[in-house]
């Protein structure tokens, strides 16, 4: 029995989930206006273990969201990450914000780009086919009216990045805004973290260090 500790901060989503075996057993999560992890996570951790009756050292894995994302964000599930993988000695699993946040997105045909606010016209983005594989790697993109020119298929933006493109895109036939899916949510970590528990992937717990993406600049950023 694999019980997996899913953790998703890298937004103004502050997001727990606990699974079994892959399988959804609990979570709790709260998305305001404000960045409110520092507040909020451990809490979120204690309710969703207690909601499902198990206790700490039970946990056989803690997963986390890896970035790219808000740099105080990335640091606060981090470090309750490692702090707890540390004091358990379970293995540390990290999982890409954006794949965590394409992941419930569900298409047919063409492709999904998950987008994450980085402030201005820039965001986090990466293009995943509708099977989930990367088909354009993760960057930090400066949109303008060119963006994605390389693209005929058609394109399905969406979270808090993209509602900035609808005035920019407006005149594109082959692109969708879809405002429905705004952050990640720890829920849909869970069969990602359990593949990469059976495939032993882990992280070192020393020297892991979040996915910035970008230099931090010290009084400009999230």
């Amino acid at each position: 029995m694999a019980l997996i500790l899913c953790l998703e901060t890298a937004t103004k989503n502050c997001s727990v989930a606990l699974s079994k075996d892959g399988a959804f057993l609990a979570a709790k999560e709260f998305a305001g206006e404000n960045y409110s992890q520092a507040e909020l996570l451990h809490t979120f951790i204690q309710n969703v273990l207690d909601e499902a009756g198990v206790k700490f050292a039970d946990l056989a894995a803690v997963a986390v969201s890896a970035g790219p994302g808000s740099y105080t964000g990335l640091r606060i599930g981090v470090a309750a990450a490692k702090g707890l993988c540390y004091a358990l000695s379970i293995p540390l699993i990290s999982v890409s914000t954006l794949e965590v946040l394409a992941t419930p997105k569900q298409l047919h045909s063409g492709y999904k780009v998950p987008m994450l606010d980085a402030r201005r016209m820039e965001v986090y983005t990466a293009v995943y086919d509708a099977n989930n594989q990367i088909i354009e790697p993760v960057s930090a993109k400066i949109l303008d009216e060119h963006s994605f020119e390389n693209f005929s298929e058609t394109l399905v933006l969406f979270g808090d990045g993209a509602t900035k493109c609808k005035e920019l895109f407006a005149h594109r036939t082959n692109i969708i805004i879809d405002e429905s899916l705004p952050y990640p949510s720890a829920k849909d970590m869970l069969a990602l973290a359990h593949k990469r528990f059976t495939d032993g992937a882990f992280e070192d717990v020393a020297y892991f260090e979040p996915f910035y993406l970008k230099d931090f600049i010290a009084g400009g950023g999230k």
